[in-house]
């Protein structure tokens, strides 16, 4: 009898741990905070130009980071169901999530000194 719980544990601590090496979606990345006074002394033009910069790169970046969420979920369910040495292969949350989230911050402070010298 004792045997089957702890089965149960063994496979959801295992199932745990893998699926905490799977690379997140950018919807789950948290936002890094930047403080707006590093952009105080931007103009309303080069703010505008600077968010439009920073958005490339977040839109970029992000849909690199969604093939690596998409890519890590195929390994992970191959792995669970035919082939475990694919486990090996999740790539996880790496630097791109890093930058991703430091630019969203960016992206950030860049509205919010935009909002201080009432640019459009």
């Amino acid at each position: 009898m004792s045997l089957i719980p702890m089965k149960t544990a063994l496979i959801l601590t295992t199932a745990t741990i893998l699926t905490a090496g799977c690379a997140s979606k950018p919807s789950e990345i948290q936002t890094q905070y930047v403080s707006p006074i590093a952009y105080s002394d931007y103009s309303c033009k080069q703010i505008r130009s600077e968010m439009r910069r920073v958005q490339s790169k977040v839109t970029n970046l992000g849909g690199q980071i969604e093939d690596n969420a998409s890519g890590d979920n195929m390994a992970m369910g191959v792995g669970m169901v035919l082939f475990w040495p694919a486990l090996f292969f999740l790539d996880g949350d790496g630097i791109e999530s890093q930058n991703y989230a430091r630019l969203k911050g960016e992206y950030e402070a860049l509205e919010q000194s935009a909002i201080q010298k009432d640019c459009d």
